[in-house]
């Protein structure tokens, strides 16, 4: 009999996988907008969330007062600009700053870090060699006024910092960086018991390199990726950058104290040192195709399931599989800490950063299912299917301009040509709403991707009499195996949204109670809810694409483009 019951009561984790209990999930709070809501609502929204953790870009007396008495930790900054002056420490600055940011507010605002800039290598590269020193000042400010167990000290890095990060184990820091900063910041991090911030946004390596798979960067199913030098293969863009910087980690040598106070250089990885991502994030609009509410919600819903609940691991770190892991393939026993990006879209922001929000600033949720922060993954089950149609009342005039739009802008308008299987009923209206949810469809489902100025409209429920000219369905292989076939359903059934109701006890696709059987339904209806895009019927092999209906026991597969 299935599992899938377990799994859709939530339940199946724990008997599915053996899971060590998961690292922690922020979010970060920023405020470069025009519209957003005043801090007191926004802890409302946090705590209504069960968001724990918050990272915010300065030290705003409103917000940190508005987050007293919470419970929900945060991360403060020292920002770029008073950088040097707490390197330099003229008038016991960096004491002053710790009194006044962090000491007057804590422990009511459960503060627990301070970062100590923000990719000052990227964005201030003038401050470079004052970072490290501006960072023990505040850290001895700490330890004075008898905060520092509580509060670390860190920095947030951009991944460029990194001169090589593929394969994942030839990642090294850049050679500006490496043993000036780098290394001794290393030093600090070990000697305080701190940790390495890094800011991760793996689409910006999906977007520059041609042959990436897009499922390999939205934590979907796929092949996987093998790093040849260290033999492990990784199924996350996402992993295999972080493990880059953990390579990049311990190639840098460590540095300790002669007699005397000479620093000499001692050859050794750095295996302790954690990093934790102060950054992580997908883009819901824009950046070509890779934008959407769907592609980011399936980028954060593979994230905080692997955050909170490890990653199911098979041929190292595999999301179809029967056992999990914490951590990466490189640092498999090291938890994840991350802060995703950002808590709202910020319309203040250059225009390709202003879209990266879990919440829109009128405090709704961005994705077509909300994130789960205390389980990972989304809420409110299965993604809910949408259609693009035509607006009869535009007239024809604009249905035809907004026809040629779609056809000329990379829908597929080939099947309402004359003599095709989609040109009856010739009318405006009928290919209009054929080109326009073909667009659609390819664009994710964005919702500017049905506007057509006014002629198109998002409907929820499949149109009656709508043409496919090339149905298709996604079956399971049975020649892999049982074993693959139930780690591939249960993906489907849980984090991947297929509704699997049918297939339980007693339900109408319930038989043939077989693997095959109950794979073949979630399977297909996995592939038709994201509009049968390239990838989502490979289940890593155990899936196949077939364009004859298929026709399970009583159960027929449907087809709905």
């Amino acid at each position: 009999m299935t599992r899938l019951l377990i799994v859709l009561l939530g339940a199946a984790l724990p008997l599915l996988f053996s899971l060590s209990e998961g690292g922690e999930l922020g979010v970060c709070y920023g405020r470069v907008a025009t519209d957003l809501p005043d801090p007191a609502s926004v802890v409302q929204l946090l705590k209504k969330n069960n968001i724990t953790m918050v990272r915010i870009y300065d030290t705003d007396p409103t917000v940190l007062r508005s987050l007293a008495n919470t419970g929900i930790k945060v991360t403060v900054e020292l920002t770029n600009e008073e950088l040097p002056l707490a390197a330099a420490d003229e008038n016991n600055f960096a004491l002053q700053w710790v009194q006044s940011n962090v000491k007057a507010y804590y422990p009511s605002t459960l503060i627990n870090a301070v970062m100590i800039g923000n990719e000052v290598f990227k964005e201030a590269s003038h401050l470079n060699s004052q970072l490290v020193p501006a960072m023990k000042k505040v850290q001895a400010a700490l330890v004075k006024l008898g905060l520092a167990d509580a509060v670390k000290v860190s920095t947030p890095i951009a991944f460029d910092a990194l001169q090589t990060s593929f394969p994942p184990s030839a990642g090294a820091f850049k050679d500006d960086i490496a043993l000036s900063v780098m290394s001794p910041m290393l030093d600090f991090f070990r000697q305080t018991g701190s940790y390495l911030s890094v800011n991760l946004y793996p689409y910006l390596a999906y977007l520059s390199t041609p042959g990436i798979s897009i499922n390999y960067l939205l934590f979907r199913p796929n092949a996987g990726v093998n790093d040849t030098v260290s033999g492990q293969t990784y199924f996350s863009l996402f992993d295999a950058q972080l493990d880059a910087v953990y390579y990049a980690m311990e190639k840098l040598p460590s540095s300790s104290l002669r007699a005397g106070g000479m620093r000499k250089l001692t050859a050794g990885p750095d295996i302790t040192t954690e990093a934790r991502v102060s950054e992580g994030s997908q883009p819901n609009q824009g950046n070509h195709d890779v934008g959407t509410p769907q592609n980011a919600q399936d980028f954060m819903a593979g994230l905080t399931s692997q955050v909170l609940q490890g990653t199911p691991a098979v041929n190292g770190n595999s999301p179809l599989a029967a056992s999990a892991v914490r951590g990466t393939p490189h640092r498999p026993n090291t938890d994840l800490n991350v802060y995703i990006f950002a808590l709202f879209n910020e319309n203040s922001k250059p225009a390709d950063e202003q879209n990266f929000g879990l919440f829109y600033p009128n405090q709704q949720p961005v994705y077509p299912n909300p994130i789960d922060f205390v389980h990972g993954g989304t809420i409110g089950g299965p993604v809910r299917a949408s259609y693009c149609v035509a607006n009869a009342a535009v007239g024809d005039a604009a249905l035809q301009e907004a026809l040629d739009y779609a056809c000329d802008n990379g829908a597929d308008c080939s099947a309402i040509q004359p003599g095709k299987p989609c040109f009856e009923p010739d009318t405006k209206l009928a290919h209009a709403s054929y080109a326009f949810n073909d667009y659609y469809q390819k664009k994710g489902r964005a919702s500017s991707a049905c506007d057509f100025s006014g002629a198109g409209t998002i409907v929820s429920q499949a149109p009656s009499g709508a043409c496919d000219p090339s149905p298709s369905w996604c079956v399971a292989n049975a020649a892999v195996g049982e074993a693959r076939l139930q780690m591939a359903l249960d993906y489907a059934c849980g984090h991947g949204g297929a509704d699997c109701t049918d297939i339980q006890p007693g339900a109408r696709c319930f038989d043939p109670d077989t693997k095959a059987a109950h794979a073949s339904f979630a399977f297909n209806d996995y592939y038709q809810r994201r509009g049968r895009a390239t990838g989502t019927c490979d289940f890593a092999g155990a899936g196949n694409i077939v364009r004859q209906a298929p026709k399970i026991g009583n159960c027929v597969l449907p087809s709905t483009a």
